[in-house]
């Protein structure tokens, strides 16, 4: 049997690069039909106009649209436990241990979180519109902590070495563990940042109106940033996965095609000396 004309290797990076181009389009192709969902989504802001499309809307009910403003509490707001004068709604405050722990099998240490304690409080708040001097005109968020994203700020972390003396190193030597360090973070809706929601809006009475999770089945969803940070984003991912589409494409493209070329060249120069 000969020897293959072509290196293996080439012809894996070919195949990966081929691949990849595959696996990154279809990523661009999710992207962009995900953009096309977000931007049929109507966009409003807490104010008369949203007022006035609920109460022309059937049980003055939308069932699915992103509601954009700043954060304010409803009464008193949850003060950091760690950062003065720093405040918020929602407040998430974590707590863990860093251990590592001899793996007789393979001779190393292997690092673990344990004791992980989680804290969470909340109280009630509403999104506002900037500026706004109507204090009357809000939409209540209902059951935030049922939404997804990640819309905490984390405003507080720090790492603090664990303290070993004589006695406990004689029995982490002994028992095959020892504590690394111990961890502890904050993270806060703060009042006043910008906040959108994605939900179901309902006008309670009046001028009164919540956002909630849709009855529909769709997602709540919560996203510390202005709508059109948001979509920016996901614009720049699309183009991300789609540059990489293109790029490994050309490369795999671009390999194969001096492939072919040392190859038929090959068989020239064969020819020629027949």
């Amino acid at each position: 049997m000969g020897d293959l004309p072509v290196n293996p290797l080439v012809l894996i990076g070919v195949g990966s690069s081929f691949a990849f181009s595959g696996l990154f389009y279809h990523l661009y192709k999710g992207k962009k039909e995900e953009l096309k969902k977000l931007k049929e989504i109507p966009i409003f802001k807490p104010d008369q106009h949203l007022v006035k499309v609920l109460k022309a809307s059937p049980h003055r009910r939308l069932q699915y649209v992103a509601v954009e403003g700043l954060v304010q509490a409803a009464g008193e707001s949850l003060a950091s436990q760690f950062v003065p004068r720093c405040y918020g709604v929602i407040q998430k405050i974590t707590v863990e241990e860093q251990w590592k722990f001899w793996n007789s099998l393979t001779k190393t240490w292997n690092s673990r979180t344990i004791n992980r304690k989680e804290t969470n409080n909340s109280v009630p708040f509403s999104l506002v519109s900037p500026g706004a001097f109507i204090d009357d005109l809000y939409v209540k968020v209902h059951n935030p902590l049922e939404a997804s994203g990640c819309y905490l700020d984390r405003v507080y972390f720090k790492r603090s070495r664990a303290e070993k003396g004589l006695a406990d190193m004689v029995m982490n030597g002994i028992l095959g563990e020892e504590p690394v360090a111990m961890e502890v973070s904050e993270e806060l809706l703060r009042v006043g940042s910008t906040l959108t929601g994605y939900g179901e809006v309902v006008l309670e009475g009046g001028q009164v109106m919540r956002l909630q999770a849709p009855q529909d089945g769709r997602k709540f969803i919560l996203v510390p940033t202005d709508h059109r940070s948001f979509m920016d984003g996901h614009e720049k991912s699309a183009s991300m996965w789609k540059m990489l589409s293109a790029v490994t494409g050309i490369t795999g493209a671009a390999i194969l095609t001096k492939v072919i070329c040392g190859l038929v060249g090959n068989q020239d120069g064969k020819s020629k000396k027949a």
